[in-house]
């Protein structure tokens, strides 16, 4: 039975990266002739293909994505989204499925990958870790990105969860550019992903049904820099009471 469920595996895993490339090239173009046009207008194009795109490529791979909650977001409101980390497959599932368009905070080395990274750096703010100006400058662009009326999406652990813990602690960057902007925080849960491609990188990918359901928004007027640390931890709060309570049988 393992033999097989590893031969299956596999099958999935060049079927899947099979389907991701062709599609890629399909959109490619549109999506490197949108990065002509300005801000807000470019985003909100991107958000339009990047939804068409993943909206064909995750069916195609056996691993729909049902969405809930859009009526948390008001129409003429733009949010801080924040976003539970298991697996590389929440990348495709996050930012098409958020409504409106967004932006990500992204790793720059990825950046450099060939024919992607066009495709990477189009919707993301770029970010070197290991450089200091960096990440200041990618703080400034978080914030312009919300003063045009953006979506920011965020995934506040970090990196994947490879723990056992239902969602790892947070980092205080989400939280202090959702206030220094006054945005509200939209906490949002994706369930499924760790299965489908575990974060331990040791079991084959295998399909399965997503769900992503966004929160209530959590508002920010009124908080300062100090209020950070107890804005954190109630958002991570409400977000691993949600995740406890519907990792296994989650509604639709």
């Amino acid at each position: 039975m393992k033999i097989l469920k590893s031969v299956a595996g596999a099958i999935f895993a060049i079927y899947a990266l099979l389907v991701f490339v062709v599609t890629m090239l399909v959109v490619l173009i549109p999506i490197w002739l949108i990065t002509l046009c300005n801000e807000p207008t470019r985003a909100k194009l991107l958000h339009k293909v990047f939804r068409i795109w993943m909206g064909v490529y995750m069916p195609l791979i056996f691993c729909p994505v049902f969405r809930k909650g859009k009526r948390n977001f008001a129409k003429g409101q733009n949010y801080v989204v924040v976003l539970n980390h298991n697996s590389f497959m929440d990348i495709p599932v996050s930012s098409p499925w958020i409504p409106g368009p967004n932006k990500t905070l992204a790793k720059s080395e990825i950046a450099k990958v060939p024919l992607f990274g066009i495709i990477y750096k189009a919707g993301s703010i770029l970010v070197d870790r290991k450089k200091g100006n960096s990440r200041r400058d990618s703080f400034l662009k978080m914030q312009e990105t919300l003063n045009l009326g953006i979506n920011l999406c965020l995934y506040p652990e970090g990196t994947r969860n490879k723990t056992d813990n239902p969602i790892q602690s947070f980092y205080d960057g989400a939280f202090i550019t959702a206030i220094k902007a006054q945005k509200p925080i939209i906490p949002g849960l994706i369930f499924n992903t760790r299965k489908i491609l575990p974060p331990d990188g040791k079991q084959l990918p295998f399909p399965n049904l997503i769900r992503i359901h966004f929160l209530e928004p959590i508002a920010t007027a009124g908080l300062t820099v100090s209020d950070v640390t107890m804005l954190k931890e109630k958002v991570h709060r409400v977000m691993e009471t949600y995740y406890i309570t519907n990792q296994k049988t989650p509604s639709l």
